[in-house]
């Protein structure tokens, strides 16, 4: 029995789940078991009430223009409460969309612009008949941790105050394709276009997040075992 067990929404899980994203739930599901914490998904979608107190970590993903679309009109009935669950600092994972949604706006392929949350500071610019796909590396320069994945997207985007980027490009595209940066972190909001989906890969970020979680639900606990693990992909 997990001695530890953690509640995780699963934002827009059945309109966001274009890239089989979905597997960063059963990667964490995974290493939290190795964690000795047992995780429960619950999907939190259009006109469901999302409350920041019930959960301790989150997953963002990613979706189809038309799919997004229809997110970011229920958005702002969630943001009171995503402002208040990111800025406690328990860990959310955006990816692709997701991450376009929590900045200031992105412009569609069509050139819609479409507001975002406005709770991180990024904004995201469209290509013209141009998308950044292929494999990509880049390198965490506070951990020295470097993280792979697949990136398959039209959105250029640019980060803002208060953020920094999840890591420097190694080889690929990453957040624009002109300033070296790919994905971003906000307190405990860790954001990237990597697909693969990005914790089968690397485990090293699926630790960081599920540690964030334990530390903040259990703030007395010796997690000194958790700390020392040495988390390797085997997906």
């Amino acid at each position: 029995m997990a001695k530890f067990h953690l509640k995780l929404a699963h934002l827009y899980g059945d309109l966001l789940n274009t890239y089989s994203d979905i597997g960063n739930i059963i990667a964490l599901q995974y290493y939290g078991k190795i964690m000795d914490a047992e995780i429960e998904s619950r999907v939190i979608s259009i006109d469901n009430q999302f409350d920041p107190d019930a959960f301790d970590m989150a997953l963002f993903g990613g979706g189809q223009d038309y799919e997004q679309l229809v997110v970011s009109r229920d958005l702002p009935n969630k943001k009171a409460a995503l402002t208040k669950f990111i800025n406690e600092g328990k860990p959310l994972l955006a990816i692709c969309g997701g991450y376009q949604l929590l900045g200031k706006y992105y412009i569609g392929a069509n050139g819609e612009k479409i507001p975002g949350l406005g709770i991180l500071n990024h904004y995201t610019l469209s290509q013209d008949n141009n998308r950044f796909i292929g494999d990509i590396a880049i390198k965490n320069e506070e951990t020295g941790e470097e993280y792979h994945g697949f990136e398959n997207h039209n959105g250029r985007t640019f980060l803002g105050d208060g953020e920094r980027p999840l890591g420097k490009v190694v080889t690929g595209h990453g957040n624009n394709g002109e300033d070296g940066t790919e994905g971003a972190i906000y307190k405990a909001t860790y954001c990237s276009y990597f697909h693969g989906p990005i914790l089968t890969r690397n485990g090293e970020i699926a630790k960081h997040l599920l540690l964030i979680a334990l530390h903040n639900k259990y703030p007395d606990a010796d997690l000194s075992r958790q700390e020392a693990l040495k988390i390797a992909p085997t997906f």
